[in-house]
């Protein structure tokens, strides 16, 4: 493959690892860094920071995507291009089943897909898949884990008057809320690539009877080390 630059990542294809773990928030993705051996900076570009290492042995990466599935999508586009085979996402989520408790570990299987980008770019009865052997390789990494299907939502505040579909996604069986995995799944389907998730839980609206979001605090110690549980589950499968 050719050396292409990447502008919306700022990096050089040729510089990527074929093996990369995704992050919504750009300090995560240097908290990551600091998991792998000879970590450097590899790329600066709004909220899209990357760094490059080992882990176990082998070549990976790591970089930060922002909040929201179209700006995430720009990220998963361009590493695709150029020439990332496995894209592991190590994010957050909120739980949507009474099991599915603060500091707990979610394998998103697959994702419900009403993200506000995928339906631009593939018809609506596509489906957003994880990848089987990365999945499997994520609940062997993690020791302990839920697994399901997750929502993907364009949505994080829900309107205070009409409120939210999240009661019924819980009713289908849906396991967690994020806001980028049906894009990381589709684009990965699209480049024939691999992509997996890997989501710590920072709350759970529906259990707690908090709906409209405002007891919502993800900095608490319990989400932190679920993160770092989740982070190290990423590499390890990818690796």
């Amino acid at each position: 493959m050719a050396d292409t630059y990447l502008p919306i990542i700022s990096v050089q294809s040729s510089e990527l690892p074929e093996a990369m773990v995704v992050v919504g928030d750009p300090d995560r993705a240097e908290r990551a860094a600091r998991l792998l051996d000879s970590p450097r900076p590899l790329g600066r570009n709004r909220e899209y920071v990357s760094y490059v290492g080992t882990y176990r042995g082998e070549d990976v990466g790591v970089i930060s995507h922002g909040v929201g599935a179209p700006g995430a999508a720009a990220c998963f586009e361009e590493l695709f291009r150029g020439g990332v085979t496995r894209v592991v996402r190590a994010g957050t989520a909120g739980g949507m089943q009474p099991s599915v408790a603060d500091g707990d570990l979610v394998v998103a299987t697959a994702a419900v897909r009403t993200d506000g980008y995928t339906d631009g770019v593939v018809p609506t009865a596509y489906p957003a898949v994880a990848d089987r052997r990365l999945s499997s390789a994520l609940v062997e990494a993690a020791g302990d884990a839920h697994e399901g299907v997750v929502l993907t939502s364009a949505v994080f505040y829900p309107n205070r008057v009409l409120g939210s579909d999240l009661e019924m996604w819980q009713r289908a069986g849906v396991v967690a809320v994020e806001m980028e995995c049906a894009a990381l799944f589709v684009t990965a389907s699209l480049h024939g690539a691999a992509a997996g998730a890997i989501l710590a839980i920072d709350g759970n609206p529906l259990a707690q009877g908090d709906t409209d979001m405002e007891g919502y605090d993800p900095h608490r110690d319990v989400v932190k080390e679920a993160t770092e549980r989740a982070l190290r589950a990423a590499f390890t499968a990818l690796t």
